[in-house]
């Protein structure tokens, strides 16, 4: 998906542990669907609601 400067037009989703909004980020564009948590602390965690 190309960013074109409005950030509001990018697809986001929830954490899976901490139930915050993620938003699309180029680093995540192969792999947007397998993404599930927002950081590594979250990932590091493991709990999923």
């Amino acid at each position: 998906m190309p960013f074109n400067g409005n950030k509001r037009s990018l697809p986001s989703k929830p954490c899976t542990a901490c139930r915050r909004p993620m938003s699309w980020r180029k680093r995540w564009s192969r792999s947007w669907g397998e993404v599930k948590f927002c950081s590594d602390a979250c990932r590091r965690s493991g709990r999923s609601r």
